[in-house]
């Protein structure tokens, strides 16, 4: 997880499966977001469906990503709860910008640019890193990210070692 993915470059029939698969992957671990190189793939793709600050539910696919974000006075920080399908059912506060800018390409080649707010602002900083080899325990204090890894094992029986590709085991 801790590496740069390779641009998509084919946008093609093994592409739109590739994010067919992701969306279904990501409803069925109950995400907002899902990343590439979370389910085995080295290409800079991601999927989400995430409700932004006023609630509206937007959904997306995202190839190569460029991620803006405020700066100066305009840069608010949002400390909230986050978690990640590459450690489930561990949670802890993590500080983001709570405004972010996507653009990129969608799964046929077509340009996409998404605005952020709320957790949707939160959702593609997170999703976009995820493709350039940060995991969200690495923007949380050494402290807090032991925490989060504590907890993540005290409860990582509960999930297949191949999560979020398999099911939650009962």
């Amino acid at each position: 997880m801790h590496h740069e993915l390779a641009d998509v470059i084919e946008f093609d029939d093994e592409l739109a499966t590739l994010v067919a698969d992701m969306v279904a992957t990501m409803y069925a671990a109950e995400g907002v977001g899902l990343a590439a190189n979370q389910v085995g793939v080295d290409l800079k793709v991601f999927v989400f469906d995430c409700p932004d600050a006023d609630q509206q539910r937007i959904t997306g696919v995202v190839c190569n990503p460029v991620l803006r974000l405020p700066n100066g006075a305009d840069r608010q920080l949002d400390v909230a709860d986050e978690g990640c399908l590459s450690l489930p059912g561990a949670f802890t506060e993590c500080g983001r910008p709570d405004h972010s800018w996507v653009t990129g390409f969608d799964h046929l080649g077509e340009p996409v640019a998404f605005e952020g707010t709320g957790l949707l602002a939160r959702c593609l900083q997170h999703e976009t890193d995820h493709l350039f080899g940060t995991v969200f325990g690495d923007r949380v204090p050494e402290k807090a990210r032991k925490k989060l890894y504590k907890l993540h094992k005290q409860v990582a029986d509960e999930y297949q070692d191949d999560w979020p590709v398999g099911e939650e085991v009962d």
